[in-house]
């Protein structure tokens, strides 16, 4: 019984991995163009804080709160 514990606290782990890489990968790119110049760098912020406002618009929605 104890293997089978261990292998249903091995898959939380693994998601929480798998998507912080996900997360790294993603964001890496916007690190590089951010690094440039002052105009990229206010293009991703502006453009990072529109993507959470439509997420928590979306989230709200769903939720009917």
């Amino acid at each position: 019984m104890n293997i089978f514990w261990e292998n249903i606290t091995r898959y939380p782990r693994f998601l929480i991995t798998s998507v912080s890489g996900l997360i790294v990968i993603l964001l890496n790119p916007l690190f590089k163009i951010g690094k440039k110049n002052l105009v990229s760098q206010i293009f991703i912020i502006v453009l990072l804080i529109l993507i959470f406002i439509i997420l928590s618009l979306i989230i709200v929605s769903m939720l009917d709160i």
